[in-house]
């Protein structure tokens, strides 16, 4: 079965869980969801492209990525997601988490159906990213300057289901799971720090949200913490100041300049790339590496 086949097939897959709920409402609430890019899908099935149950897995870890995002955008209050209107703008809040309530648990009933090994490595995950979700909304609260800190958000509320997805593909096809889990963290991480990134250098039309979102939510992001390293009194004091508030035209000029002086964007992406280099050295395979070069390249 090609690649295209296989995705297709965990469409299928997700759709029929969905169906199995028995709910119209549901149902209608799900089919208006976009897809986005399926990486955790495909990273499933590059590595156990021949285990029997890898679609179901896949389409599992896709439905707990959905449900993540459904609660991440009322937490956020975000109106868009991948260019158009989120469903808690559309049909609001209520909707929307009880929409991810019902993902996850159907997520984690069909989980029941692997091998105890598979099934906690994946569901652990939840619980990581859930913790991860929470220090985010606490770290929105007040400018953040440590990187490290910053990085332990990270992985908990977005590496750690990359990681379990990697990992658990690798259970299931009898591959070394420390070393493919190693692959999935570092991916995890770098995805995220090139979201950070793109979120500074890209426009309205291509991110399918304003420019220096972020910020203006209160998400204090690696490059607005390099940035700080890198200014003087004054200017952290304006960088403070403007911490979780839309910025005016002039401010958001002020910050790209300042950024592009203190080469944040570029120390940013340097810890991105060696994070992939290493994510390489764990994992000796040229498809699991490409997917490691196209992440280091996009531009949305």
């Amino acid at each position: 079965m090609s690649s295209e086949a296989m995705l297709e097939a965990v469409e299928a897959q997700m759709r029929s869980l969905v169906a199995e709920v028995d709910d119209g409402e549901v149902l209608r609430l799900f089919e208006t969801l976009r897809g986005g890019k399926r990486l955790r899908a495909k990273l499933v099935l590059k590595i156990a492209p021949h285990a029997e149950s890898s679609v179901l897995l896949a389409a599992i870890i896709e439905l707990i990525h959905a449900a993540s995002l459904l609660h991440d955008d009322v937490i956020d209050d975000a109106m868009v997601r991948r260019g158009v209107a989120s469903i808690n703008a559309t049909e609001g809040s209520k909707r929307a988490i009880m929409l991810g309530d019902v993902l996850y648990s159907k997520a984690f009933s069909a989980l029941t159906d692997f091998e105890q090994p598979v099934a906690r490595c994946v569901a652990d995950a939840v619980t990581a990213l859930s913790k991860g979700e929470m220090q985010d909304v606490v770290m929105a609260q007040r400018f953040n300057v440590d990187a490290e800190r910053y990085l332990q958000m990270l992985y908990f509320k977005t590496a750690s289901l990359i990681e379990a997805a990697v990992r658990s593909a690798a259970l299931l096809c009898g591959k070394e799971p420390e070393r493919y889990a190693l692959y999935g963290k570092n991916l995890g991480l770098s995805f995220q720090i090139i979201d950070d990134i793109l979120d500074i250098v890209s426009d309205e039309a291509t991110l399918g949200k304003p420019a220096l979102s972020d910020y203006a939510e209160g998400k204090c992001t690696l490059p607005y913490i390099y940035l700080y390293d890198a200014l003087n009194s004054a200017g952290q004091e304006r960088l403070v100041a403007l911490h979780a508030k839309a910025p005016s035209e002039a401010d958001a000029l002020w910050i790209k300049s300042e950024m592009h002086s203190a080469k944040a964007i570029e120390r940013s992406y340097a810890l991105a790339a060696s994070l992939s280099a290493e994510a390489k050295a764990a994992v000796d395979d040229p498809a699991l590496h490409q997917v490691l070069d196209t992440m280091l390249e996009r531009r949305f």
